[in-house]
């Protein structure tokens, strides 16, 4: 149902963006929004709070977002809270803004290495990404996990590749494994 949700209103968004032209000006506009709701937690205790009726939740909104954000955006969160979905308001701005990295051929790297890369080492990677895949910027996120021993995973979406020294170790284990037990009903 979350999923939903967060896509029925975020491709609602969405298409409003691009009718207008306005999908930088909508996603500068989403993320400042989601920061706000995100770094005020009182707000959100009060959208989510049962005794609250929805009119007065609808006119907190319309106070706070108008002439902060577009018409369409603040119409959009009134929508969300009309139809009591303000909990996932979160998921459908991410939803939004992942469409228009996507339409714009933005990718989103995670990179976990064994030991912190160096600048030279980011930009080998992030050159090697745009070379194979259609993206034609990344925006990079790394991170180190000294448990890969050596090597590196990189997530791109639903896509990993992980050349870890650990994962390669477990699976020459599994391997032997395999060997032995083979060998071991031979044996019998």
């Amino acid at each position: 149902m979350a999923k939903l949700v967060s896509k029925t209103y975020g491709d609602a968004l969405f298409e409003v963006a691009l009718e207008k032209n306005q999908l930088d000006e909508f996603l500068d506009e989403v993320k400042a929004a989601q920061t706000a709701i995100e770094e005020n937690k009182e707000l959100f205790k009060l959208m989510s709070h049962p005794k609250i009726v929805k009119e007065e939740k609808i006119k907190i909104i319309t106070d706070i977002f108008t002439g902060k954000v577009s018409e369409e955006l603040v119409g959009l969160l009134r929508m969300i809270v009309d139809k009591g979905h303000f909990e996932q308001v979160d998921r459908v701005f991410t939803y939004f803004i992942d469409e228009v990295k996507e339409y714009k051929n933005i990718g989103t790297a995670y990179v976990t290495s064994a030991m912190e890369l160096s600048d030279a080492q980011k930009a080998a990677v992030e050159k090697r990404l745009l070379e194979t895949t259609k993206y034609v910027k990344f925006e990079m996120h790394y991170d180190v996990d000294s448990e890969l021993i050596g090597g590196m995973v990189i997530r791109i979406g639903d896509r990993v590749v992980d050349s870890s020294v650990r994962t390669k170790l477990y699976d020459l284990t599994r391997e032997l494994s395999k060997i032995q037990l083979k060998a071991g009903e031979c044996a019998s």
